[in-house]
């Protein structure tokens, strides 16, 4: 594997894609690279952080806020 290689492979590390074969050879790679390797995994994770803190949370819908306000009415 080279390292263009890698770094595609890197990207589907961080969020848990790679299947258990190409794990193993992902690693292996890993440790060829080393530090070179290591910088861009945290580059990708760091990324991939700020990407999950820029999205905006899902609205509730009318219907689950009608049941949670029923649920909490019935406990009175």
């Amino acid at each position: 594997m080279n390292f263009n290689e890698f770094q595609n492979r890197a990207r589907l590390y961080v969020i848990g894609a790679l299947e258990p074969e190409e794990l193993e050879e992902f690693e292996k790679a890993r440790k060829k690279f080393g530090k070179k390797a290591e910088d861009f995994i945290a580059e990708c994770y760091a990324l991939h952080e700020a990407f999950a803190l820029s999205c905006r949370p899902a609205k509730a819908s009318a219907a689950i806020k009608q049941r949670l306000m029923a649920m909490v009415r019935a406990r009175k």
